[in-house]
């Protein structure tokens, strides 16, 4: 049997070490594709640690603008009504 089977290799080398070269790349491809994975997982992670700090900052940042500006409508709206209730007056005289 082991007899046979060091026969049957000798004669098909080249299949033997084709298929044993294309494990090997299989394998290299799987680590390689195992390490890209863990890598990109890894930049997700650190994104969404950072990232919801930052945003929750730009989110307050944009709240406190809006409001600024809410009240600077507010204002110029009040001005308007005063210049508009001014001119009105003026022309029923």
């Amino acid at each position: 049997m082991v007899e046979t089977a060091r026969s049957w290799i000798k004669e098909n080398s080249t299949v033997v070490f084709f298929l044993l070269a294309q494990a090997a790349a299989l394998a290299a491809g799987g680590a390689s594709m195992l390490a890209y994975m863990v890598k990109l997982e890894t930049r997700v992670h650190t994104m969404e640690t950072r990232g919801a700090e930052y945003t929750v900052a730009r989110m307050d940042e944009m709240k406190l603008r809006i409001a600024t500006l809410e009240q600077h409508q507010k204002e110029n709206g009040a001005r308007l009504e005063r210049i508009v209730d001014r001119l009105t007056r003026d022309v029923g005289k």
